[in-house]
């Protein structure tokens, strides 16, 4: 039998008793495979009398585990008897005794009501990039520069060029420079130089925000001096490309980037969405989910450092060293919040909209995720684990109840263009009567005759 004791906000306690019959059920179970288990002298395996299999493991043994069953049974029969939704929670035991109630009580936080704004009635700006001729100019024209060649030439570096330079050293080594795409430093100090050439290099302070580097003086050898050479742009530079002419390979290009542009558009869609939804949304956030997505990301943290071979002790020393922890730990904060709420908001959006997965489509979501990430289904699945699976689970059914939300949105918006237009277009008849109706007023109000 549970019982509530306070129900505040997120915050809750209840108060759970356990009849002592199914206490005694308990212990007898407990003793009962304690006894096939437990060797005991003098006796055949499972013959040993209840006292002197309890003698030798020790009662508190037996206390103990006859609580942790009674616990794991009644703790979820208590959150279902009281229909407690429950993110974290603390569990306090009293004293277990044979043959007595045995009573455990649980201060927690649930998980919170979550109001979501009017989303029907949103508006949402973002939309797929136009892809103009002059895009499909400049995709073509760095097409050509991927496909550049370069030849020596004995004349001082211009723009454009690509040099072969030796950093001197014990550190140093040979390796280009493209002075079309070389930091302004460099390119100033070896612009107009010639092959064989001594130059200085004067690299400047760099803050990169966790780091620094200092500034420093590089000495460096200019071994060549290539001009760049780019393809000319026609039917045979698009032949290289599979395409019989130029026009052919500009509308590939053009289609491709109308795909990729639809594919950003649909994604930044989703992004407003699911930001409006967080930020319109009425929410009381319990601490306890913030802590826990703060402790994931932090682990993710570390393990990015860990593979770059950088442990977290030194970058915490370094940042503190920098004044710049405590900004970082804030950043953390405001992070897993913004995280938590959005998706606190998508679940909603989820139970609102009664999403559930089909299994096509559930395989289909796998099958797509493991392509990406150059996998396999199974591999997949493996490293998953069921409860990683339950995880990828609810982030599709998120996904597509935002995709479901969206057409809604934009079905809505598609029955209103009509009206707009029939409205646009009975203004400037309204506009046109106007001024006949105020032409006849005079007449309507004019003066009699002095006659």
């Amino acid at each position: 039998m549970a019982e509530l004791i306070k129900n505040e906000g997120n915050q809750v306690e209840f108060k759970v008793t356990v009849p002592a019959k199914e206490v005694n059920t308990a212990y007898n179970a407990v003793i009962g495979s304690l006894t096939k288990q437990v060797k005991v002298p003098g006796f055949r395996p499972g013959k040993a009398p209840k006292s002197v299999v309890v003698k030798r493991v020790g009662q508190d043994y037996v206390d103990n585990e006859v609580r942790d069953q009674l616990l794991q049974n009644h703790y979820p029969k208590a959150l279902q008897e009281l229909n407690l939704a429950i993110v974290d929670a603390e569990i306090h035991p009293e004293g277990i005794t044979e043959g007595q109630d045995f009573n455990f009580t649980v201060k927690a936080e649930k998980y919170p009501e979550v109001k979501l704004p009017e989303w029907q009635s949103l508006e949402l700006t973002s939309a797929a990039p136009e892809i103009t001729d002059e895009i499909v100019t400049k995709t073509l024209g760095d097409l050509t520069e991927r496909n550049a060649t370069f030849e020596n030439v004995d004349r001082p570096a211009e723009e454009g060029d690509m040099l072969i330079i030796e950093e001197q050293g014990e550190e140093g080594g040979s390796y280009p420079v493209y002075l079309d795409t070389a930091e302004a430093h460099i390119k100033t100090a070896l612009l107009g130089k010639k092959a064989g050439e001594d130059v200085t290099i004067e690299v400047p302070e760099v803050d990169h925000g966790d780091h620094k580097h200092e500034a420093q003086t590089v000495q460096v050898k200019i071994k060549e001096i290539k001009k760049k050479n780019l393809p000319e742009l026609n039917d045979e530079f698009a032949k290289t490309f599979k395409f019989d002419t130029l026009e052919a390979l500009r509308d590939a290009i053009k289609r491709d980037l109308t795909t990729r542009a639809e594919q950003e558009g649909k994604l930044a869609q989703r992004e407003e969405f699911a930001q409006k939804l967080a930020d319109g949304m009425e929410v009381n956030v319990p601490s306890s989910l913030v802590k826990r997505r703060k402790e994931s990301m932090l682990s993710e943290i570390k393990s990015d450092l860990q593979r770059q071979g950088v442990k977290f002790e030194e970058y915490e020393k370094f940042m503190t060293e920098q004044g710049k922890f405590d900004d970082f730990i804030a950043d953390l904060d405001k992070n897993a919040m913004e995280r938590v709420r959005r998706e606190l908001a998508l679940e909603q959006l989820v139970e609102d909209l009664k999403i559930d997965l089909t299994r096509d489509e559930l395989n289909g979501s796998l099958v797509a995720f493991a392509q990406q990430n150059r996998t396999t289904v199974q591999e997949l699945l493996n490293q998953l684990g069921s409860s990683g699976l339950e995880g990828f689970k609810a982030s599709v059914r998120r996904d597509k109840a935002v995709a479901q939300a969206i057409a809604t949105l934009e079905k809505a918006a598609q029955k209103e263009e009509p009206k707009a237009e029939a409205a646009e277009a009975q203004a400037p008849q309204e506009e046109a009567a106007q001024p006949e109706a105020e032409a006849e007023a005079p007449k309507a109000e004019a003066p009699a005759s002095e006659e």
